[in-house]
């Protein structure tokens, strides 16, 4: 047995001894993002604290969402912790699918939470996940590029300056790309960049009366606005590409703009994994004079499914790793600016964190998306860049590949756009929703 096994267990043994609890095995599904993948690496800390060992299984967003809701739904019992976000959360909360995190120790201070993360993890008041991380989504560029082209980006850009901007940027010589965007599949990837797009353009999936509206000229005018924009300026291939595919372009200096998820902006900014980390700024996502900016809100929270028998354990875990003290364990290992953003307001009334460059600009972008009102015209639903209905996350996924196969010529924006409106008003007739 290794000296850190003989730490754990007679860990272990004293946490039995003191409390008449036992150490556990949980296992964890996440996804393999950056920030997922450091908390993977202070688990020790955990584990030398409670005594619980655990076990990590890391899918790619996509695999993650699949594999969870068929878990769930099926109650397969194997994780004692999904990693979810703000669509499932009141959704399966609701359903008696999630442990409700209404017993949190006055330590962790639930409070602290930002209120649009918590409210959007809650059903009826009740907390059923606790915000890893929180988010909406941004313009990071490149500032060297920019001054190059003879620009400057407004702090509040118009799409229309995103496409002038991305066009005298590109030079595909020199392997860059003027704007790299998600073109994937998947209601939780490309699927939810083109809705918040469309947002911005005027543009809504339903009307009031739960009709699609995909055959509309605002959602015409987004898909072949976002298509000329890539074939003109975005990277071979970018019908493919999702946050990690395009996270790893821009910091290979790849890309001159790149709107996507705020949680970015510690990974584009740090040298280790940047090669541009020191030329990069910040804007917030863009508009289209409308009224509506195409940024999102979303969290990376940490649930426990209601099957588990090793919920006291679970909690245990969750308390740790969106804790505080896991945020000060972080800034104290890795500076201040690779803490996990957006989820408690404390951290951002942190005057060491009010001098990283990006901090103000991600809590803008959380403050400004609302997901009570997130189009120019009135929907039935609440959510940006989905709607919180259980029949969204199967039918946008498969609108969002008739989409992408558009992205990549294999048929016209029209023809996506047709079926895309049959898609949606057949689940809306099978739902019973009109």
């Amino acid at each position: 047995m290794t000296l850190t096994k003989t730490l754990r267990a007679a860990t272990a043994i004293s946490l039995i001894a003191a409390g008449g609890a036992y150490a556990e095995t949980i296992t964890i599904a996440t996804v393999n993002n950056g920030d997922m993948i450091r908390m993977q690496g202070y688990t020790d800390d955990f584990t030398a604290k409670t005594g619980h060992e655990v076990e990590w299984v890391t899918l790619e967003e996509n695999v993650l969402r699949q594999r969870v809701t068929t878990d769930i739904t099926t109650k397969g019992g194997q994780f004692d912790i999904m990693t979810i976000g703000m669509y499932e959360t009141p959704i399966w909360g609701a359903n008696g699918w999630l442990v409700p995190l209404d017993d949190l120790s006055e330590e962790y201070d639930v409070d602290d939470i930002l209120p649009a993360m918590a409210n959007g993890l809650s059903h009826d008041g009740t907390l059923y996940a606790a915000p890893f991380y929180g988010e909406s989504s941004m313009v990071m560029y490149r500032t060297d590029l920019m001054e190059a082209a003879g620009l400057e980006m407004p702090d509040a850009p118009t799409w229309t300056f995103i496409r002038e901007a991305a066009a005298a940027m590109t030079d595909r010589d020199a392997d860059i790309n003027g704007i790299c965007l998600r073109g994937k599949a998947g209601w939780g990837e490309g699927g939810a960049f083109i809705n918040t797009m469309a947002n911005s353009f005027g543009a809504r999936p339903l009307d009031e009366d739960w009709n699609a509206q995909l055959d509309s000229e605002a959602w015409a005018e987004t898909l072949n606005f976002y298509v000329d924009m890539m074939n003109e300026s975005g990277p071979t291939g970018f019908a493919t590409n999702g946050f990690n595919e395009n996270l790893s372009l821009f910091n290979q200096g790849k890309c001159g703009m790149w709107i996507d998820a705020t949680v970015a902006a510690s990974f584009v900014t740090n040298p280790n994994d940047s090669e541009v980390a020191d030329s990069v700024g910040f804007a917030l996502a863009p508009d289209n004079g409308l009224g509506k900016r195409s940024n999102w809100l979303w969290a990376w929270a940490l649930a426990i499914p209601s099957g588990t028998a090793k919920a006291d354990a679970a909690k245990e875990f969750i308390e740790w790793a969106t804790s505080k003290d896991y945020i000060e364990l972080v800034a104290e290992n890795e500076g201040w600016a690779n803490v996990p953003p957006g989820a408690r307001t404390s951290l951002y009334e942190n005057p060491n964190y009010a001098e990283v460059p990006f901090a103000k600009m991600t809590l803008d972008s959380i403050l400004s998306a609302d997901p009570n009102n997130p189009t120019v015209d009135p929907v039935p639903y609440v959510g940006i860049q989905f709607a919180a209905i259980p029949e969204w996350a199967g039918f946008w996924t498969e609108v969002s590949q008739e989409f992408s196969a558009a992205y990549a010529g294999q048929q016209t924006v029209e023809e996506a756009l047709e079926k895309a409106q049959a898609i949606t008003n057949e689940a809306m007739e099978a739902a019973g929703y009109r």
